[in-house]
């Protein structure tokens, strides 16, 4: 799929500025239970305030971004593709804790970041974050600089990847090495992207379709 740089962004700009579609575009990628296990998450705090952010680039005249695959460690998203992001910290705003977490995540400098605009707040249910995702982009191809601690690899995902028709696929994933889900997820690079991770990708997917639409 070939796609203008610049007015993609133009769109996806406007496009933000609407009513968001929320929940209808997180439901559908929800994993569920394989069967009848219960997963209960009895969380007494409440959830900690974070950021991801969807960075845009153009490589080759195809429009990406990237994910990150995190290290191995013993935590609720071990191993797991996500979105550059992380807690905030005191006094910053969400749009300041996505673009410090890109810089220290993937090394992309924050003054090479410019803001498009934010999707619909995320509650994190495992681990009890409530994330704000952010949407910006760079004038060209990030130098890219992986955590060594926090990230294994980044992956270049495409936009196309997103949008395609047969993007959204199932299949039955174990978590934990005890918790069997089926998850509704993209394939990217080869890798499984699910969970809140593609339920924040699939709202960006649904704007990005609404935002094509327009003249």
């Amino acid at each position: 799929m070939q796609l203008d740089f610049k007015d993609f962004i133009a769109k996806i700009s406007l496009q933000l500025e609407l009513p968001l579609p929320g929940s209808l575009a997180h439901e559908p990628l929800r994993a569920v239970p394989a069967d009848l296990t219960k997963l209960k998450f009895d969380h007494k705090l409440p959830p900690k305030p974070g950021s991801v952010l969807i960075l845009l680039y153009e490589e080759n005249g195809i429009i990406k971004f990237p994910l990150t695959k995190r290290a191995t460690y013993k935590g609720a998203h071990s191993g797991q593709i996500s979105l550059p992001g992380g807690k905030k910290e005191t006094g910053e705003t969400d749009i300041e804790t996505a673009l410090r977490e890109c810089e220290e995540e993937i090394g992309v400098k924050q003054s090479d970041i410019s803001i498009v605009g934010r999707l619909s707040d995320f509650f994190v249910i495992p681990s009890n974050f409530l994330v704000a995702p952010i949407v910006g982009y760079t004038s060209g191809k990030p130098q890219f600089k992986p955590d060594p601690i926090e990230v294994d690899v980044i992956i270049n995902a495409s936009i196309s990847m997103l949008l395609g028709n047969e993007a959204i696929k199932e299949k039955e994933i174990t978590v934990a090495n005890e918790f069997k889900l089926i998850a509704p997820h993209f394939e990217i690079e080869g890798e499984v992207v699910w969970g809140a991770t593609a339920m924040m990708l699939n709202e960006f997917r649904m704007v990005a379709h609404e935002a094509l639409k327009l003249n």
